[in-house]
């Protein structure tokens, strides 16, 4: 994967390119609607496709108290892009630099002179430049007098669904399958696996735990159906999936996601990168009066998972 990390990263020897520019947080339907197109253009006239987004979310650094939480790391978002139809992705540092940047600077110095664009897609309501005064009339008025093509693409999947603010709702509201529907795949939290108190492993239960931060859309608290893949190989597992602070334990300080693979008290997954992916919701996070119940709803919700899963 070709993942430049600034203009200065770009090689110089790139040729004629199609563009994609977006935030791209998540890679949802709308998104891929506009790369399947960037695609095709791409291969009518032989061009290479760079999708190019920015890190951080320009919110974080125009308006950080307003900024949305993320749905995928930059390295996440990289991959499905290329998943996507991209051949490289361009991460733009966000700045108060660039912040300052005009419709007409942002794309001489991103489109002309770093990816020397043939074709541009972007989405229909994109816009760009500061104070965001560029749009997609500006675009292709400016295009056509410096050697590219511009589209504006709808992105009218249905009322809300390709959008990252719509799957955040969905998110925040415990609607993981609604999440899904949106993004084409199941919503994923990627980190490393941490050592936790290790009471599921002392209840026949070994759990996968994983930090999560204030900054990254996860779920409420309870319990979810989903899967875990492991990172360095690949393998992906069925899991009852938990998020919350353990109130049965009198709670800890940090919220976290923590991943039961189904059947499996063998695996060894500390200091592993994971992927955790919320496939639908069981049921809330509660407290119960003893060990046992515990146990015995943990039994529940495995049994369950298996059903969501289609596996039994």
């Amino acid at each position: 994967m070709q993942l430049w990390r600034s203009l200065d990263d770009v090689p110089a020897e790139l040729g004629r390119t199609a563009v994609v520019i977006g935030n791209f947080d998540g890679v949802h339907l709308g998104h891929q609607h506009v790369l399947r197109r960037a695609r095709d253009l791409a291969d009518e006239r032989a061009l290479t496709l760079v999708a190019v987004t920015f890190d951080p979310h320009p919110m974080a650094v125009l308006r950080p108290e307003h900024a949305p939480t993320t749905l995928t790391t930059l390295e996440a978002r990289a991959e499905l892009l290329v998943d996507a139809g991209a051949d490289a992705v361009l991460a733009l540092p966000f700045d108060m630099d660039m912040a300052g940047w005009g419709p007409d600077d942002f794309a001489q110095r991103v489109l002309v002179d770093a990816l020397h664009a043939e074709v541009c897609v972007v989405g229909a309501n994109f816009r760009y430049g500061c104070r965001a005064a560029g749009d997609v009339s500006d675009l292709q008025d400016f295009g056509a007098g410096h050697g590219f093509v511009a589209e504006g693409i709808p992105l009218d999947g249905g009322p809300q669904v390709w959008s990252s603010t719509y799957i955040r709702t969905c998110l925040a509201g415990g609607d993981v399958a609604g999440a899904a529907e949106a993004l084409g795949r199941p919503y994923a939290v990627r980190g490393l696996v941490v050592k936790g108190d290790q009471r599921g492993r002392e209840l026949g239960f070994p759990t996968a735990n994983v930090p999560t931060s204030g900054l990254t859309a996860v779920p409420p608290d309870g319990v979810y159906a989903g899967w875990l893949t492991r990172r360095d190989t690949g393998e992906t597992f069925p899991a009852a999936i938990s998020v919350g602070t353990n109130p049965t334990f009198d709670g800890v300080t940090v919220r976290r996601v923590e991943a039961y693979v189904l059947d499996r008290t063998d695996l060894e997954l500390y200091g592993v990168e994971v992927d955790v992916a919320f496939v639908d919701r069981l049921r809330g996070m509660e407290a119960f009066d003893s060990i046992e119940s515990l146990v015995e709803q943990m039994h529940a919700d495995v049994d369950r998972t298996r059903e969501v899963l289609g596996l039994r």
